[in-house]
């Protein structure tokens, strides 16, 4: 017999004192009393507690409901639990399974744990001892995700602190802001030029939510490959599409219980458009070739450098979900319209950098802070922060960065007034701009990274100016 039983609704955070809320347990015995009694024991402490009588009874939840964790018997009438967990293995079942049985030797345990079994447990046993069993299987699966999210976002992640930095009137506002909508678990839409700083607010708002014990999983879907994207969010079962030789769950998964940052969301192709609105409305994804649906309990940060309001326009991002995405949006300030900032952030870099790098920080005359106020800084605060790190490797600050070499006089220390009178910001940014491309032999790419802003930023700039 199949029955499927749900707790009764209760916040989740009261839930997770005493169990695991987000999770969805299938019990597997023969024994009519040995199901009720672990479904009694579970229901109050997880999302949904599933039992069947038999391996075949079990299969068939299996291949419609997303399991976490399968409490498996090892003795049922016709196929084995041990038998059933190899093939379940072989099939690309990645949940926990913890194995129970009345009989067992030496060989049973170890051919269990050879089968792929998370724990094994001999009856008759208590109640602590099956809500430690799954305590440990939960904690294995925790550290798991923990591990594919570091992995993923590791070699990426640029650690420029965690938190905002300057005393201006606009980032008095928008902590205030911040500190408003971290509170809440509604989707944010951050809007703003490459380098202001999206990544670091969409952490600020995890870590001042009350997700914050819950996992930050950052995706640059400017960076995916189309082709990927879908299986990477989402996951794939086992033989969805070529070199898919076993199923593998996706992001979306590893971000339960915390936020998912979805970073260049501008970028999605279309049709996956339709699938994140799916999962976005009804907080239930489908792996690639698979027929099962898998609730998600996750909050959506997503951030563009581009208008999302002209995308729709021009029909490249879809209207319902802008809307969706938008049920808080903010946009964050390019740096020229804070430069009373640029000394904290100057010195806030020089603390971070210089350890880093090993060598002492450089002291910045008012000349030289005069230039930096100067400069227009097309990418943002993540420019300042690459000058001042090839200003720390060079052991002088790399003004001349800034300014064209060639097209007219290096600036001086000496004459910072005067210019300012011979040059606006934005023939300073374009003169800038070229002789970095100058510098790498026209490679956008690697004039990009030395500029800190992205590569698409910097090919609409060489449109705009017809730099080739």
């Amino acid at each position: 017999m199949t029955t499927l039983t749900q707790a009764p609704p209760s916040p989740a955070n009261d839930k997770a004192a005493e169990g695991w809320p987000f999770w969805s347990i299938l019990i597997v015995d023969d024994e009519p009393g040995m199901r009720n009694f672990l479904v009694k024991t579970l229901v109050p402490r997880c999302h949904s507690v599933m039992s069947a009588g038999s391996a075949e009874e079990g299969a068939e939840i299996l291949r419609d409901q997303h399991v976490d964790l399968i409490i498996l018997d090892i003795s049922l009438p016709g196929r084995n639990g041990v038998s059933w967990l190899k093939e379940l293995r072989e099939q690309g079942f990645t949940g926990q399974v913890i194995l129970i049985t009345a009989f067992a030797d030496l060989d049973t345990a170890i051919e269990a744990l050879r089968a792929g079994a998370s724990d094994f447990i001999l009856k008759p046993f208590r109640v602590p001892q099956i809500l430690n069993a799954v305590k440990h299987c939960h904690e294995n699966s925790r550290l798991a995700r923990e591990n594919y999210v570091l992995k993923h976002t590791l070699s990426a992640r640029q650690d420029t602190g965690s938190r905002l930095i300057g005393h201006s009137a606009v980032m008095r506002q928008l902590s205030q802001s911040l500190e408003r909508v971290a509170a809440v678990n509604s989707t944010v839409l951050l809007q703003g030029e490459s380098g202001t700083g999206k990544e670091l607010v969409a952490h600020m708002l995890h870590h001042s939510s009350p997700r914050a014990q819950g996992p930050f999983v950052p995706v640059n879907c400017a960076s995916m490959s189309p082709e990927l994207i879908e299986s990477e969010l989402f996951g794939h079962a086992k033989g969805a599409f070529t070199g898919a030789i076993k199923a593998r769950d996706g992001l979306f998964y590893y971000a339960q219980g915390g936020t998912l940052f979805l970073d260049e969301v501008a970028d999605l192709p279309l049709p996956l458009q339709a699938t994140l609105l799916r999962a976005l409305e009804d907080l239930k994804i489908r792996p690639v070739g698979s027929e099962k649906l898998l609730p998600v309990n996750v909050r959506i940060i997503a951030a563009t450098n581009r208008s999302l309001v002209e995308e729709v326009a021009a029909g490249r991002f879809r209207k319902d979900l802008y809307y969706r995405l938008q049920v808080v949006e903010i946009t964050l300030p390019p740096l020229r319209e804070h430069k009373e900032d640029i000394a904290d952030l100057v010195r806030h870099f020089m603390a971070q950098l210089a350890p880093v790098l090993g060598v002492a920080p450089l002291d910045i005359t008012p000349a030289e802070m005069d230039y930096l106020m100067q400069y227009d800084w097309p990418g943002n605060a993540r420019e300042l922060r690459n000058l001042i790190e090839r200003s720390l490797i060079l052991g002088t600050l790399n003004v001349s960065a800034l300014y064209a070499q060639g097209h007219r006089a290096s600036p001086t220390p000496s004459a910072p007034h005067q210019e300012r009178r011979t040059t606006d910001l934005q023939t300073l940014e374009r003169l800038h701009i070229c002789t970095i491309l100058d510098s790498v032999q026209g490679d956008k790419t690697r004039a990009a990274q030395l500029l800190g802003i992205s590569r698409r930023t910097l090919e609409r700039r060489c449109a705009e100016w017809a730099v080739t």
